[in-house]
């Protein structure tokens, strides 16, 4: 009997570990299948739509007639994004660039009827005026830009010849533009459409619990200086990608669009926390360096304490109402603690309570902005009700990103532009070839594209590479395969797995070119029309032109215009160290802000053009951060001195001390030598003692004790920083 019941038991113990197994492996099953889904799944999606919505286009030019039903399917793959609203936003600037570049050709050619060479010359103007203009306004503007110029070119340089099919040229290939944008967008929208305002949140949500895990390890640790100047890179890059997003967003959410304020000043905070960090990042790493032993030990807690709220979690698992709750705690109750800890230190030399006092001031600076912060993430996630109107009232001003283009960069644009389209153009109009118009569209097509890439000689040689596979293949495809096919379904059947090849190649890291090239070229040189024309020669020859005209420009661009020349470079520079004469001249209202962004934006242009882990790379990002150090801290300066007006009466010399140090800080910056240096330190000084001596004269009134005390931190920090041995203007 008892047999018998231990062997029931073991029956019952086997099938309950069989279930739990069975639940394991399905759980394992599905959260397999979820990762996929969300990584590789991702990928294979945005295929099926591009080649879906490609053939689509062809089909529906195919059935309205169109002459050229190829220009739609070439569209879609210059079009298509893996997020719908990124099609959405770059169909609407698609738009405008078509309309503009249309007329752009019918005035062109109505200007320089029967006169090539003229004609020739104003399409190079306009073109590279278009890629100049492309390369000042960025983002989706930029596309825009791009096709006013590629359109005009499309149309009207197969015609320069015959200046008489002109307007129908242009009717037509706006017709097969429109189609193209139409199918891109409603396959984009209806098949699964991939929601860019979910990704966004998403992105903010892994951004904040990032961020606050490399606060927490900068507060607990610190890091080496090469590694933090890496990770703080990542943010830069993070924060001028940010805007690029939340510019088309807008396009696909309603809600999000209504609220792009609150996302504007949600990436401004996120700017100024950063800016927080790194200057207690610098602190801390100074103190160490001077061996400020009794001022580290004072202030540990402090930053171990706050380290300790701002522990690593999960993205998932960080609520920001409740950080922020915490930290206006710790805020709330800081004061009174740093005072408490400070009265052991009063037998201590004066500069080391001055680095006491600059870090207590920098904690509460960085926990204020941290908490600003928090709160306008948290308050994303609420509904227009009273709790959300309350948070946008506190917040009342507006947030404005600044992009700055320096107009060399403008200019440099359109002269490699020019100069690239023009030899290709002249040599078309010396030889009559017959492709050769083709070759300027090339140059043109390519110019546009590496306008703004980060490597423009690389993606220039990959599409090139690109056209050659788009060549061999078209003249397989016009030889072997149109001729032994009927019917639209089979078409498609037979075109899907090589759009889906190109497609596929295009969304890999660093081989993007051969993708592009591969795609765009193999429709645009062998992609079925109403009426197949079977010529192998023309098509060989328009492969060529085409491979020599990206070639061409992957010369010029590598031997002639490479984007990282010195001269180049060094004017983008100047713009960043003229961000920190501005921090010190220009009118407080919106000054942090503006600050900031074009700082970020100015940073973000240099690391594109910079080859990756190279010294001048580096030089740039120290460049940034010692910009960003030291301006912030002058602007803190500026509204510290601007709130406590009464110091001019007390001191009448305070005004114009005051205003020299900021000259001499300016002058730096637009010189960054010796001189410069030494200047900035002894008025930095002097600026010290006089508000020192202000503050023995109101050391009885508490807040204006305290209003000089911030003064007095903001300039001790200021001078620690132009001492540092780190910083790149100084050359001792």
């Amino acid at each position: 009997m008892k047999h018998d019941h231990a062997i029931k038991r073991s029956a019952g113990f086997f099938r309950a570990r069989g279930l739990t197994q069975q639940r394991f492996s399905r759980s394992v099953l599905e959260q397999s299948v979820r990762d996929w889904a969300n990584t590789d799944g991702l990928t294979w999606l945005h295929l099926l739509k591009t080649v879906t919505a490609g053939l689509l286009a062809l089909g529906v030019a195919m059935l309205f007639d169109l002459p050229q039903p190829r220009i739609a399917m070439t569209t879609v793959f210059v079009l298509m994004q893996p997020f719908s609203a990124m099609v959405l936003a770059k169909s609407f600037y698609r738009i405008f660039g078509t309309a503009v570049g249309t007329v752009a050709a019918l005035l062109l050619g109505g200007l320089f009827v029967q006169q090539p060479e003229l004609y020739m010359l104003g399409m190079i103007v306009w073109v590279s005026a278009c890629i100049a203009a492309a390369v000042r306004y960025r983002h989706f503007r930029w596309y825009g830009f791009v096709l006013a110029g590629y359109t005009a070119a499309l149309i009207g340089i197969p015609n320069v010849m015959a200046p008489q099919g002109l307007f129908l040229a242009a009717l037509t290939r706006a017709a097969e533009v429109a189609v193209g944008i139409v199918c891109s967008s409603a396959v984009s929208a209806l098949i699964l459409p991939q929601r860019s305002s979910l990704a966004l949140r998403r992105t903010l949500q892994i951004r904040y619990a990032n961020f606050t895990s490399f606060a927490a390890e900068v507060l607990a640790r610190g890091f080496e200086r090469h590694q933090f100047e890496r990770r703080f890179a990542d943010l830069v890059d993070e924060i001028a990608g940010f805007e690029a997003t939340r510019t088309f967003v807008a396009f696909e959410d309603p809600a999000l669009r209504s609220r792009g304020q609150h996302l504007a000043r949600l990436n401004s905070e996120f700017m100024d926390a950063c800016a927080r960090l790194h200057a207690l990042h610098q602190l801390l790493k100074r103190l160490r360096a001077n061996h400020q032993a009794s001022i580290l030990e004072a202030i540990a807690p402090y930053f171990d304490e706050l380290a300790a709220l701002l522990a690593a979690r999960s993205p998932e698992a960080v609520d920001a109402s409740r950080v922020a709750a915490d930290l206006r705690l710790f805020q709330a109750n800081l004061p009174r603690r740093m005072r408490e800890s400070k009265r052991p230190l009063e037998t201590a030399s004066a500069e080391s309570r001055a680095d006491f006092d600059t870090a207590a001031e920098l904690l509460y600076r960085f926990v204020g902005e941290w908490i600003n912060y928090s709160d306008t993430y948290a308050s994303l996630s609420w509904r227009k009700s009273e709790r959300w109107r309350h948070a946008e009232a506190r917040h009342a001003h507006k947030s404005h990103h600044i992009s700055r283009t320096n107009n060399f960069v403008v200019l440099f644009a359109f002269v490699r532009s020019a100069v690239v389209i023009g030899i290709a153009g002249s040599f078309w109009i010396a030889t009559n070839w017959p492709s050769g118009g083709l070759a300027v569209i090339g140059a043109t097509l390519v110019c546009a594209l590496t306008s703004t890439a980060p490597n423009s000689t690389k993606m220039a040689v990959q599409m090139a590479i690109g056209a050659v596979g788009a060549t061999v293949t078209g003249y397989l495809f016009m030889c072997y395969v149109y001729p032994n096919i009927d019917g639209f379904p089979l078409l498609c059947a037979v075109l899907a797995p090589v759009l889906a090849c190109g497609a596929f190649i295009a969304t890999r890291r660093g081989a993007a070119g051969y993708g592009i090239g591969f795609s765009v070229f193999f429709c645009l040189l062998a992609g079925p029309d109403n009426v197949v024309s079977y010529a192998p020669d023309l098509l060989i020859n328009n492969g060529i032109a085409l491979t020599a005209a990206m070639l061409l420009a992957a010369l010029a661009f590598a031997v002639v215009f490479p984007a990282d020349m010195r001269w180049l470079t060094g004017q983008i520079m100047g713009d960043l160290r003229a961000q920190a004469v501005c921090a010190c001249k220009d009118d407080l209202p919106g000054l942090n802000q503006r600050f900031q962004s074009s700082t970020h934006d100015l940073t973000s242009q240099l690391r594109m053009l910079l080859t990756h882990r190279s010294r001048r790379r580096r030089e740039a990002l120290r460049w940034m951060l010692a910009t960003i150090e030291v301006g912030h801290a002058v602007i803190d300066l500026r509204n510290e001195a601007a709130r406590a007006l009464y110091v001019d009466a007390l001191e009448p010399r305070w005004r114009n001390v005051l205003a020299d140090t900021c000259d001499d800080l300016a002058h730096l910056f637009e010189h960054p030598e010796p001189r410069a240096l030494e200047r900035a330190l002894i008025s930095v000084r002097a600026a010290s003692w006089l508000a020192q001596d202000v503050l023995q004269t109101v050391h009885a009134e508490r807040d204006r004790r305290h209003d000089l005390q911030r003064i007095l931190s903001c300039l001790h920090f200021i001078r620690t920083a132009l001492l540092d041995r780190d910083a790149p203007f100084n050359r001792r």
